[in-house]
């Protein structure tokens, strides 16, 4: 699917060494899973696939989670271009959000996206994330150091009901 979606995704990715037919080849995935899993054991990432239909859509994952004073994360996350605008990633990330904020116990989710990126820009504006700052040449993405806006939300912000129960409240007519 990420060979497939190349053109939809390569202008928000990390720079990678290799080609992108190499860097997300099948052969690949076995390190990234074991960097996943060490990370879910060390308890600095919380990964997940989304389905849709009951088909892989995409990934999401709660990253750079830090305990103590600041019991923050950030999320990253990716969606099939086809399947884009059907309303896959708002409810993913606010089904994640939910997670950090209950069984996590986090107190702030971050997501940090470039600029120009007015799909991904979109899905956290429809969940309520708040617009909070702009890093400059803050992330290596597709062969330069990019701009970032930086949108969060904290735990107050979405109780006592959840953004999941905010979000489907959002879609009912």
């Amino acid at each position: 699917m990420r060979l497939a979606n190349e053109r939809w995704l390569a202008p928000w990715e990390p720079t990678r060494p290799q080609p992108w037919r190499v860097s997300n080849d099948v052969s690949q995935y076995p390190n990234l899973f074991r960097s996943l899993k060490r990370g879910v054991r060390t308890g600095d990432t919380l990964p997940w696939v989304i389905t849709y239909e009951g088909a892989f859509a995409g990934q999401i994952t709660l990253s750079n989670v830090v305990r103590g004073a600041f019991c923050s994360a950030s999320v990253g996350y990716w969606v099939d271009g086809r399947l884009a605008g059907r309303g896959i990633m708002p409810t993913a990330l606010a089904m994640v959000v939910d997670h950090g904020f209950t069984a996590a116990s986090l107190h702030r989710i971050e997501v940090n996206i470039r600029p120009e990126n007015v799909a991904s820009r979109r899905v956290v504006e429809k969940l309520g994330f708040r617009e909070e700052s702009l890093h400059e040449r803050f992330l290596h993405i597709d062969g330069a150091w990019r701009d970032h806006v930086g949108y969060a939300l904290t735990v107050e912000d979405v109780a006592p009901s959840g953004l999941v129960a905010r979000w489907r409240a959002s879609r009912t007519p």
